[in-house]
Parts: C-alpha cells; structure tokens; sequence
C-alpha cells in the first residue's frame, strides 16, 4: 500500500512561490506516474500537473502553464510542484497522487496539503 505524503503549502501573497514536495513511502508500479490536483472551496478537484518516472512527459493544465513547473526526484521517491507567480485563484488543497505507466486512474492520493494566495 502506497503511502503519499504531501509538504509545503502555506500563505503567500500574489506573485509570491511556494514549493510543495510529496514523498512516496515506496518506489513501484503504482508511482510510475506522479500527480497533482487541487480543489478549492465549492469546486470541483482539478488536474494541475503530472511527470512521469525519470521526469518523463511532463504536462500541465492550460491554468498553470508557464508558472509551475513540476519535477521529481526519483532516489527519494518525492515530486515537486514549483509555483511561481501565485494569483488568489490559486487558493486550494493541493493533493499529489499517483498511478501506473498502464492506467489512467490515480489510485493513490495523499492528504493534502493548503496553498493560500492573498490578494
């Protein structure tokens, strides 16, 4: 049972970064693919960005291109998610999960972690 632990999030003001960081517990098939979502307040959970192992096909939604940059470490088993630029929109729980080569679906999430930008 894959574990993911997500770190980083905090209160930044618009402009500002932050860096969030997600630890697997174990290297295997299922982190193949890394991920991260985010869900803000009365919406629903939304793909951010994902990388594949050896920092393979990396890909970002159309809101985040061009101001986060998504990269891993695999000898950690960790992911990070580089956040420049932060607007107030960005204001979510950011979640990393993870998935095989194979499957389209993440079958591993980790708690979350909250990522507040004021104005």
């Amino acid at each position: 049972q894959v574990q993911l632990v997500e770190s980083g999030g905090g209160l930044v003001q618009a402009g500002g970064s932050l860096r969030l960081s997600c630890t697997a517990s174990e290297r295997s098939t299922s982190t193949y693919v890394m991920g991260w979502f985010r869900q803000a307040p009365g919406k629903e959970r939304e793909f951010v960005a994902a990388i594949g192992r050896y920092g393979a096909n990396p890909n970002y939604s159309d809101t985040v291109k061009g101001r986060f940059s998504i990269s891993r470490d695999d000898a950690k088993n960790t992911v990070f998610l580089q956040m420049n630029s932060l607007k107030p929109e960005d204001t979510a729980v950011y979640y990393c999960a993870s998935r095989s080569f194979t499957s389209t679906f993440y079958g591993y999430w980790g708690q979350g972690t909250q990522v507040t930008v004021s104005p």
